[in-house]
C-alpha cells in the first residue's frame, strides 16, 4: 500500500468517519485505501464533503473543543442556578400543552401519583429522572440532619441561606399544602394547654376565691377540638399528595419533634375534659389509643439517639427536643387519671431520663455537636415545659407535691425568669406559627403553680399563680387574633416553605478551589520543615567533610 506523507495542511481538512459507511460514502473509504477515485470535478467533491451532517465527524482539531464545550455545558445544566428554579430551571424552560411552567411541583408528590401523572409525559419524566440522577440530590432520599443546619439559618431552621440552592421557585407562591408546615399544631398545643388551665382554675381550692365559670374551659376545649380537626384534616391531605414533603419535614431535625404534637393535645383534650361531659372515670383504652403512637414514635426518636449514628443527639439537639420527652409526663399523667399507676411511674421514669439527657446537652453544647442559631426565640421555652410537667405528673401519680415534685418546679420556674429577664432576645422576629410555642409552657408552669399554692397556701403562692396565669391566658389571647390576622385578612401567615426544598447535597461548585487553597496552605505550613530538614542534612554532610579533611592533614 502507497504511504504518502502527510503534510500540515492535510491534517486541518482530514475527519475521521466514525459512523457506519453508507453506499453513497465509498468514494471516501476507497480513497483512504489508496485507490483511485473515479474522476470527477473538485468543486462537486468539495460541496458533497461540506453537506455531510457533521455529528457524524469529528474534527481532529477541533474535536477536542466541541466536546469541551459539550462537557461544560452538561457541568451547567447539572449545577442549579442561584435563582431558585426546580430542577435548575427545567419546569420554567419545560412547556407542556404550549404553556410555560414556572415551576414543577410535583416533585414533591407521592410516589404514586406522581407515576400516574409522568406516564403521560415520557419525555419529561426521562428529563427530570437524568437530571436527579446527575445532580444526586433525589427528593425522596433521607436529607442528612447536618445538611439541614448547613443550608439553613434561623431559630427553626426555616430560612435558607443565600448561597443555597432549593428545589422549587422562591419568586412564585407554592400551592397551600406544600406551605402547611407541621408546626401548626402548635397552635393546637397552646390551645389545649389553656383548657387545661381554665379546668384547674374553676376546680382548685388555691383559686377559688376567683370564681371563675367552667363555662370558659367548656369553650376553650370545643375550640381546641376545633382546631386540632381542621389541622389534622389539612395535614393528611397533605400526607396524601405531599408525602414526600412529609418526608422533608420528618428529616428536618427541629419539625421531626412536632411529630409529637397531635398526641399530646389529644391528651390534653382527655385530662380538660369538661364536668359536664366527662364520666366519672376515663376508661384506659382512651389512654392507650392516645399514648401508643407516641411511644412508637419516641422508640424510633431515641434509638436514634442512642445508636450514634448520623441523628445522634449532640447533632440534632435543639429545644423543641423538649417536646420528645414532655409527652412523656404528660402519657403518665393521663395513666394515673384512668388508674394505670405502674404504666405512669414507667413513663414518669423514661421522660425524666431523657430530660435529664437534653438538658445538659443543649447546655453542655459539645464542640462535636452542630452550631445552634444564636438568636433566642420562642422554642427556648421549651426549657420549662419538661420540669413543670414532670412536677405535676410526680403529684399525680403519688398525690403529694412532695421534695422531687418542688425540686422539678423551682427549676422550671428558675428557667422561666430567666428567660423572662431577656426579653429583648425575643424581639426582631416576624411573626410566625412557632410563636405558639410560648403558649403551651406558659401555660403548663402556670398549672404547676396552681398545684404549688394548694400544697403551700399563702398570698405569694396564690398571687403567682394568677399572675402567671395572667400572663400565659394573654398570650394565648394574642397570638390567637394574631393569627386570624394574617390567615385570613393579610395572608401571609404561610409563606412558601422553603426548608423543605434544598438540596440533598450542596454543590460542587467551589471545591476545588477550596482544595487548592487546603493544599497550598499545607505546602506553606510543611515547606520550612522540609527546608530546615534540608539544610541540617547539609551542615551535617559539610562538617563531615571537614572533619574528615582534618583528618588527613
Amino acid at each position: 500500500m502507497d504511504r504518502r506523507p502527510t503534510s500540515p495542511s492535510s491534517l486541518e481538512t482530514h475527519f475521521v468517519d466514525i459512523h457506519e459507511v453508507l453506499p453513497e460514502e465509498k468514494e471516501g473509504t476507497m480513497a483512504d485505501k489508496g485507490e483511485k477515485p473515479p474522476k470527477r470535478p473538485n468543486k462537486f467533491r468539495d460541496m458533497k464533503r461540506s453537506q455531510r451532517n457533521f455529528s457524524r465527524q469529528v474534527s481532529l482539531e477541533t474535536g477536542f473543543s466541541v466536546l469541551n464545550r459539550e462537557s461544560k455545558a452538561k457541568d451547567e445544566r447539572r449545577v442549579l442556578r442561584r435563582s431558585g428554579r426546580s430542577f435548575g430551571g427545567f419546569g420554567a424552560t419545560n412547556r407542556v400543552g404550549g404553556d410555560g411552567r414556572k415551576g414543577d411541583f410535583s416533585i414533591f408528590m407521592t410516589k404514586s401519583a406522581l407515576t400516574k401523572q409522568n406516564s403521560s409525559l415520557p419525555l419529561r419524566r426521562e428529563s427530570e429522572l437524568d437530571f436527579q440522577k446527575n445532580d444526586g440530590s433525589g427528593v425522596d432520599d433521607s436529607v442528612p440532619a447536618g445538611r439541614y443546619f448547613a443550608a439553613l439559618r434561623g431559630p427553626e431552621l426555616d430560612q435558607v441561606k443565600e448561597s443555597e440552592d432549593i428545589l422549587l421557585p422562591k419568586d412564585e407562591q407554592w400551592p397551600f399544602l406544600l406551605r402547611f408546615p407541621i408546626g401548626c399544631f402548635g397552635i393546637c398545643l397552646g390551645l389545649s394547654s389553656q383548657a387545661v388551665l381554665w379546668r384547674a382554675l374553676a376546680t382548685s381550692p388555691a383559686t377559688k376565691f376567683l370564681h371563675v365559670t367552667p363555662f370558659i374551659n367548656l369553650a376553650l376545649w370545643f375550640l381546641a377540638l376545633a382546631v386540632l380537626l381542621s389541622v389534622s384534616f389539612i395535614y393528611i391531605l397533605k400526607c396524601v399528595f405531599y408525602f414526600e414533603a412529609v418526608k422533608r419535614e420528618y428529616f428536618h431535625p427541629v419539625r421531626v419533634n412536632f411529630f409529637f404534637a397531635p398526641w399530646v393535645v389529644c391528651m390534653f383534650l382527655a385530662l380538660s375534659l369538661p364536668s359536664i361531659l366527662a364520666p366519672k372515670t376515663l376508661h384506659p383504652a382512651i389512654w392507650c389509643i392516645f399514648m401508643a403512637p407516641y411511644f412508637f414514635l419516641e422508640l424510633k426518636i431515641y434509638g436514634q439517639w442512642l445508636s450514634g449514628g448520623k441523628r445522634r443527639l449532640c447533632k440534632v439537639a435543639n429545644p423543641s427536643s423538649h417536646l420528645s420527652v414532655v409527652g412523656n409526663f404528660v402519657g403518665a399523667i393521663l395513666a394515673s387519671k384512668v388508674g394505670w399507676q405502674e404504666a405512669a411511674k414507667f413513663l414518669w421514669a423514661v421522660g425524666f431520663a431523657h430530660y435529664l439527657v437534653v438538658f445538659v446537652t443543649l447546655y453542655q453544647r459539645l464542640p462535636t455537636s452542630e452550631a445552634l442559631p444564636k438568636e433566642l426565640h420562642p422554642v427556648y421555652s421549651m426549657f420549662i415545659a419538661a420540669p413543670s410537667a414532670a412536677s405535676i405528673a410526680w403529684e399525680t401519680i403519688y398525690g403529694d407535691f412532695d421534695g422531687l415534685s418542688r425540686t422539678c418546679y423551682f427549676i422550671a420556674l428558675f428557667l422561666y425568669i430567666s428567660l423572662v429577664v431577656r426579653i429583648n432576645f425575643f424581639r426582631g422576629f416576624r411573626f410566625s406559627v412557632a410563636w405558639w410555642s410560648y403558649t403551651f409552657p406558659m401555660t403548663t408552669v402556670s398549672v404547676a403553680t396552681i398545684k404549688y399554692a394548694e400544697q403551700v397556701p399563702s398570698v405569694l403562692s396564690k398571687g403567682l399563680a394568677v399572675f402567671l396565669s395572667f400572663m400565659s391566658s394573654t398570650m394565648v389571647s394574642v397570638l390567637f387574633v394574631s393569627t386570624l390576622l394574617h390567615a385570613f385578612v393579610w395572608h401571609t401567615l404561610f409563606p412558601n416553605d422553603l426548608a423543605i426544598a434544598i438540596t440533598k447535597r450542596k454543590h460542587g461548585r467551589d471545591k476545588k478551589p477550596f482544595k487548592k487553597a487546603y493544599d497550598i496552605r499545607r505546602w506553606t505550613k510543611q515547606s520550612p520543615l522540609s527546608f530546615v530538614s534540608a539544610m541540617t542534612k547539609i551542615n551535617s554532610a559539610d562538617k563531615g567533610l571537614d572533619e574528615q579533611k582534618e583528618a588527613e592533614h
